[in-house]
């Protein structure tokens, strides 16, 4: 298996993954649908990112890394935030249900932190719901700490957030 850029005219090969694994949407990290799976859906999802990662092996897709930077260095969930610190969020992270365990999210991880550091963000953000533990301990286990919880669409959503350099 191999990492590398996710491109627009992936669109279909990713979809194609995701109908195999009977899921009709490639869902965030709070289980919530995050991105439309039509080949349309998919390549505007590629194409608005600032970095999106695709890990495949030799029968095609098996995992997708989205993230994004903010607009803004100073967020509202940073309200000690020093001047110049830049923060990136994590939209997506999925991995094929018959490659879980194997590493899959560990190396997409990987793979956006160090690219998000070579943009000069400082922090990686994820949203995870406050009822999916898996989540919430597969983020800790790589660093990210509690911010803080609010209140979002699906439900009660904790804020974690780790330094990118931890997670190269």
């Amino acid at each position: 298996m191999h990492v590398r850029a996710a491109r627009p005219d992936d669109a279909e090969a990713l979809r194609t993954a995701v109908s195999r694994a009977r899921e009709a949407t490639v869902f965030d990290d709070i289980g919530a649908p995050l991105l439309d799976v039509s080949a349309a859906g998919v390549r505007e999802a590629a194409a608005e990112a600032e970095w999106s990662f695709l890990m495949e092996d030799e029968e095609g897709p098996v995992g997708v890394a989205i993230a994004h930077p903010d607009v803004e260095e100073a967020t509202v969930d940073r309200p000690d935030a020093s001047e110049g610190d830049r923060e990136a969020e994590l939209l997506a992270l999925w991995v094929h249900p018959t490659h879980a365990g194997e590493g899959v999210a560990n190396e997409l991880l990987a793979r956006v932190a160090s690219s998000v550091a070579d943009r000069g963000v400082d922090t990686l953000r994820a949203t995870v719901a406050t009822d999916n533990p898996g989540s919430t301990e597969f983020f800790s286990a790589h660093g990210f700490t509690h911010r803080r919880t609010r209140r979002g669409p699906a439900g009660d959503e904790s804020i974690l957030a780790a330094d990118v350099e931890s997670l190269q």
